[in-house]
């Protein structure tokens, strides 16, 4: 990464420091130095597979209660598709993580060596 290509990304943090809800309704100046190492953190993967499972869960009880009170197609619709994105992604997850373990588990098996 280039040194501009950071002072670009933290000048984005900048800005949306500035901008962050219930700041002027508290009368609360987020640092952007805060904001960025916040983002930081909840970038890792554990983090965001947490959220998409709580996502999902939310997701099903929304699309449970929108068939409850048959509500039309129409209302159902974007919890459907969004449920079925965070499906998705999760399948994804899984597959790319099982991978990880299968490569992991074979270099450790064959000690590194190539066998024939």
């Amino acid at each position: 990464m280039t040194l501009t290509g950071f002072h670009l990304k933290t000048q984005n943090y900048v800005k949306y420091a500035k901008v962050f809800p219930c700041s002027t309704l508290f009368d609360f100046k987020l640092p952007s130095k805060w904001y960025r190492r916040s983002v930081a953190a909840w970038r890792c993967y554990k983090v965001k597979n947490v959220a998409n499972v709580t996502l999902l869960m939310l997701m099903f009880l929304a699309v449970y209660s929108h068939y409850m009170v048959s509500d039309p197609f129409e209302r159902c619709g974007p919890a459907l598709v969004f449920t079925f994105m965070l499906i998705g992604r999760l399948v994804i997850w899984y597959q790319s993580s099982r991978r990880e373990a299968q490569l992991a588990s074979d270099k450790a098996t064959n000690n590194g060596l190539k066998q024939e």
